[in-house]
C-alpha cells in the first residue's frame, strides 16, 4: 500500500472514531472518569494502526488534530 494511502486510513479512522466519542463526551459530566474515557479511548487504536502501517512519528501531530477534530464535530452534533 502506498505511504499517502496509509496516512489517509490512519487519518480517517482517528476523525470517524472520535466522532461518536466526542457525541459521548458532550453527555456525560466534564473531567468525569466517563469526559476522560471518551476523550483517550481512540488513542491506543490510533498508536497501533500508526505503528502497524508503518506511518511515521513526523504524522503524530496531524493524527492528533485529527482526533481532536473528529471529537470537536461530535460534539457539534450532539447540540443538533
Amino acid at each position: 500500500m502506498p505511504h499517502v494511502l496509509k496516512i489517509g486510513l490512519v487519518t480517517a479512522i482517528a476523525l470517524f472514531v472520535n466522532i461518536p466519542l466526542g457525541v459521548w463526551r458532550c453527555k456525560v459530566k466534564k473531567f468525569s472518569f466517563w469526559w476522560f474515557l471518551a476523550v483517550h479511548l481512540s488513542v491506543p487504536l490510533i498508536i497501533y494502526l500508526r505503528i502497524r502501517t508503518g506511518v511515521p512519528i513526523a504524522w503524530i501531530p496531524v493524527t492528533i488534530g485529527i482526533a481532536v477534530l473528529g471529537q470537536y464535530l461530535g460534539g457539534m452534533l450532539s447540540l443538533m
